[in-house]
């Protein structure tokens, strides 16, 4: 386990911060005259701290590498498998998106090997991740890879309520390997896949997947 390097620079500040929040508590009471109260605050702001360094937790996973699997990029649970069309195919794809609670790890990672066909970044607004129209209409990131058999797959990285900043790595020309890191979406989000409509699903709705370990869908 590591803590991602997006997150160096957000958890100094908020140490910072708390930091100060606490110094400020310990000169407005006096800790001997309210031992309680001191307590549940500095325990308040000690427990958002751990919060803070938890959500930028990347753990160390291993990946068997499938060229017909195609791997979950994110952790967390299915909220959408349903047939949808989208304007970076001609044809209908089948979309599975994860939704990520604050409480999963947040860093996303390629379902497949290939080329990045195309990498794209769209301002947007902040609706709850888990609603179907947040895939559109939030902040997101759009990365299509093509593998060695002409596969074509899209991942969307889309910025929730609480997210603040989608970061993607990927760009236009790059040759990506399966399970390889992707990029991290700050503080609630999710992330779809769009497969070719004959893919073989291998998950089902409401399924709890974790990146890098769950397949969601082969190859035909």
């Amino acid at each position: 386990m590591k803590i991602h390097k997006e997150g160096h620079k957000i958890i100094f500040i908020s140490f910072l911060i708390l930091l100060g929040i606490g110094l400020l508590i310990n000169g407005y009471f006096s800790f001997s005259d309210c031992k309680i109260v001191c307590g549940i605050l500095y325990a308040i702001l000690f427990i958002l701290f751990l919060f803070i360094v938890r959500f930028f937790r990347s753990p160390f996973r291993s990946l068997e590498k499938d060229p017909n699997a195609i791997y979950a990029p994110a952790d967390g649970t299915i909220v959408v498998l349903e047939t949808v069309e989208n304007h970076y195919f001609e044809d209908k794809r089948i979309q599975i998106s994860i939704f990520m609670s604050p409480m999963n790890v947040h860093v996303n990672f390629h379902p497949i090997s290939g080329e990045v066909i195309e990498s794209d970044y769209y301002q947007g607004c902040r609706k709850i991740a888990s609603l179907p129209k947040a895939s559109e209409l939030n902040e997101h990131s759009c990365v299509v890879i093509e593998d060695e058999k002409k596969h074509r797959i899209l991942v969307k990285q889309i910025a929730g309520a609480m997210a603040r900043r989608i970061v993607c790595y990927a760009e236009k020309g790059d040759k990506v390997e399966q399970g390889e890191e992707l990029g991290i979406i700050k503080f609630g989000s999710r992330v779809d896949v769009l497969l070719p409509i004959n893919a073989r699903i291998n998950v089902e709705l409401y399924q709890k997947v974790t990146a890098k370990k769950t397949i969601l869908a082969y190859f035909e």
